[in-house]
């Protein structure tokens, strides 16, 4: 069958238009509001709901109201305009997660002024360079991550000191509980915001090299926001969320510290990732929804029999996990252990504000392998890496997106954006993806790191896919190693269950009974885990410097 829309013909079942080669998502669209006039903070904060508590700290219980929320960010808002900050300057936000990050996120952005977080485990040489590069006015931090802000020279305002402590080589001028005790002005300076205006400044993962400025605007957001609203469809204060994710990522900042704050549900905070310390958190606050990272679901299949005896997860209603693909295996073996609870998927890049495609229901998500259907009002396109043909389904090629959620494009780096963002603005994920007859997209690695072996292109997410089902391997990561004669060949490194002993022979000898001669893995090595950035993705570059290490 087919529908026209707009003298364009499109499948309704594939979404696919054959007269422009354009797949359409299959969802209903977002209304996205006529005011250009209009930043996100204003936009979330005068959505209507009945929410009661926006956030509880996990560890102590702490809590903001909704109204206590919104009278913070006021609060925070109106001492920083005091303070010189303007539309455009740009705060720095490292911090762990707390009840007050999106505090700052929200304040800061109200301003016009543009956030940038970065991760509290990087070294003072890489926040160094994100400083270099994005040149902020003032940062929020904690006292014990002070010391990475030496030789910066910028302004510090402490997130967890009552008042001003005496710490050398820091110019530290105000604490947070100081701004919180600031009462909201109306006459602060306001500049106007527009939607087109920069909201964030999020540093990409930089998982095959380094990592660029994805410069986000407040068009963005809301786009970002409404997209998430209409995938849960949430009833006002009936659910509870628990952030597992660190909200300097998109997928944290994206979801947790903005959009669930539209619609009147409560996030139980987590500080940081810690499995036993989560369950608990879940059993204690009868969360309903638990949006994770694939490693966590991978923890929570293998110890299921020891979860559910401690645990009380009987409010647990979904799962929804994001930043990789899951496998058949697993998406199984999830749905066997945790039968009452529904497994949901997501895709999106910082790129595209952290949304793309999304399974929204246990029989979309039971299409194993997929990534699900297109957002609202976000359109795609398989592209032919060597011709640039567009290309129509079931055929293999790079995914492309297009939407009110895509970036204005990289900081300071307009070689970047070029490569990145075509003329009419549509994103070049880097990652190789087909839609089926059904419109269901499915990434089958990213472009970037596919091996070249003879002329041969080897996708390392299919042999590492292979190898976790093995029965002695808990998890796997394939590189490409240099090769005089085939230019590349694919290698493993794998962790191995405890107890085994199973050998490099034999990890090679279990993948070749089950691909074509180019695809075998030539080296394994094993290790103790895989690195992995905060999303779950493989943090192949390490693996590569390891290897080339010890060649």
């Amino acid at each position: 069958m087919a529908q026209s829309s707009s003298n364009l013909v499109i499948d309704q079942r594939s979404g696919f238009c054959k007269s422009n080669s354009i797949f359409y998502s299959k969802r209903n669209p977002t209304a996205h509001p006529p005011n250009n006039s209009l930043d996100v903070t204003t936009f979330i904060s005068s959505r209507a709901h009945h929410g009661k508590i926006a956030f509880i700290d996990a560890s102590t219980g702490a809590k903001l109201t909704f109204a206590e929320l919104w009278r913070a960010v006021d609060s925070v808002a109106t001492c920083l305009s005091n303070m010189g900050v303007r539309k455009g300057h740009v705060i720095l936000l490292l911090s762990p997660n707390s009840i007050f990050f999106p505090v700052v996120c929200l304040a800061v952005m109200s301003l016009g002024a543009v956030i940038t977080t970065t991760n509290p485990l990087n070294t003072p040489r890489e926040i160094a360079k994100q400083i270099a590069d994005s040149k902020p006015v003032l940062a929020f931090t904690t006292r014990q991550l002070v010391p990475k802000l030496a030789g910066s020279n910028l302004r510090i305002v402490l997130l967890d000191e009552q008042s001003i402590p005496a710490v050398q080589n820091a110019k530290i001028v105000a604490t947070l509980e100081e701004l919180l005790k600031k009462q909201p002005s109306g006459a602060r300076v306001r500049d106007q915001v527009d939607q087109d205006d920069t909201a964030t400044l999020l540093y990409s993962s930089g998982t095959t090299g380094a990592s660029k400025g994805v410069v986000g605007s407040h068009r963005n957001l809301i786009a970002m926001v409404q997209i998430v609203l209409n995938r849960f469809k949430l009833d006002d204060g009936e659910h509870r969320f628990i952030c597992t994710v660190p909200m300097f990522h998109i997928y944290g900042l994206a979801v947790f510290a903005l959009a669930l704050l539209a619609s009147g549900t409560t996030v139980v905070i987590l500080s940081k990732y810690e499995l036993h310390e989560m369950l608990s958190a879940i059993k204690k606050y009868r969360v309903t929804y638990l949006p994770l990272v694939p490693p966590i679901l991978v923890a929570l299949v293998n110890g299921a029999d020891q979860i559910r005896a401690k645990y009380d997860l009987s409010s647990l209603q979904a799962v929804l996990s994001g930043g990789a693909p899951l496998g058949k295996e697993m998406i199984e073996g999830f749905v066997e252990k945790y039968s009452t609870v529904t497994i949901l998927q997501g895709y999106g890049l910082t790129e595209s504000t952290g949304v793309g495609a999304s399974t929204d229901s246990l029989e979309e998500s039971r299409r194993y392998g997929t990534a699900g259907l297109l957002s609202p009002c976000m359109n795609g396109k398989i592209v032919d890496t060597e011709t640039g043909e567009a290309l129509p389904v079931n055929r293999t090629g790079e995914l492309w997106l297009t939407g009110p959620s895509i970036m204005k494009g990289y900081f300071s780096n307009a070689e970047a954006t070029a490569s990145t963002l075509d003329s009419e603005g549509w994103l070049k994920t880097g990652d190789l993806c087909y839609i089926d007859d059904d419109g269901f997209i499915f990434v089958v690695d990213r472009l970037k790191e596919l091996i070249k072996y003879k002329g041969y292109q080897v996708p390392p997410a299919e042999l590492e896919a292979l190898l976790l089902t093995h029965p002695e391997i808990s998890d796997a990561a394939v590189i490409p190693i240099p090769d005089k004669e085939a230019g590349q060949c694919p290698m493993a490194y794998v962790v191995r269950k405890a107890g085994s002993n199973l050998s490099e022979g034999a990890v090679m000898d279990f993948i070749a009974g089950q691909v074509a001669p180019y695809k075998k893995i030539r080296r394994v090595a094993f290790i103790a885990s895989v690195p992995k950035n905060p999303s779950g993705k493989i943090l192949r570059k390490d693996l590569i410097q390891l290897s080339t290490s010890k060649l």
